[in-house]
């Protein structure tokens, strides 16, 4: 499948259109600045003896350091680049199963309404957001609404 696809305007999404990210692992430098950043240094995160010893088995991703990834792998596709309107709301979260350190993970998309508000410079997408392993493993699943801009608000270069 490709990663790469081109910049989509309000008008080019249609509902069951798929996108998928290239794949990135998540590293201890990740889960660090994660902590460092928010101050959760929860043993489980952030202490391999304890971790060891817990439900996990070892040292797991922060779920809302998994959310910040998927969402920088959603824009390296490429489609949502110069048309994003910003983020509107997410819903139905769900950290399915934990993510450990070391893991590869991409992320997996699908248009799954598109909503044509009262507004000429944007239209919202509702877009089910997955983040899937190197073995088909699902770690979080959400609804995204994301605002995007109309084609006639563009100025492609």
């Amino acid at each position: 499948m490709p990663y790469s696809y081109e910049p989509h305007a309000f008008e080019d999404y249609e509902v069951g259109q798929t996108f998928v990210s290239p794949g990135r692992t998540i590293t201890e430098s990740d889960v660090v600045m994660q902590s460092m950043l928010s101050g959760d240094w929860t043993e489980f995160h952030t202490n391999a003896e304890y971790a060891r010893e817990s439900a996990f088995g070892q040292r797991i991703a922060h779920g809302p350091l998994t959310f910040s990834i998927a969402i920088g792998l959603m824009f390296r596709c490429g489609f949502l680049e110069r048309t994003s309107g910003g983020l509107a709301s997410m819903d139905d979260v769900s950290f399915v199963n934990p993510l450990p350190i070391d893991e590869t993970i991409h992320v997996e998309l699908e248009v799954v309404d598109i909503h044509d508000i009262s507004r000429e410079d944007v239209g919202m997408i509702d877009m089910a957001m997955t983040v899937v392993t190197e073995d088909d493993t699902t770690i979080f699943e959400c609804v995204l609404t994301l605002l995007i801009r109309r084609r006639s608000e563009l100025e492609w270069d």
